[in-house]
């Protein structure tokens, strides 16, 4: 295995990482309330 072909593994496993982390920091019941009020930015009349 060359270099070239390591650093695209490890350039997936490290994208693959961070979209999980980034999934389960979306989907972590400590953001819900904030993601609810933001959800209603667009209705809100000024």
């Amino acid at each position: 295995m060359d270099s070239i072909t390591a650093l695209r593994i490890l350039a997936t496993l490290a994208s693959f990482a961070a979209f999980i982390a980034i999934a389960c920091w979306a989907y972590s019941r400590g953001n819900r309330e904030r993601f609810d009020e933001d959800a209603r930015i667009p209705f809100q009349q000024d």
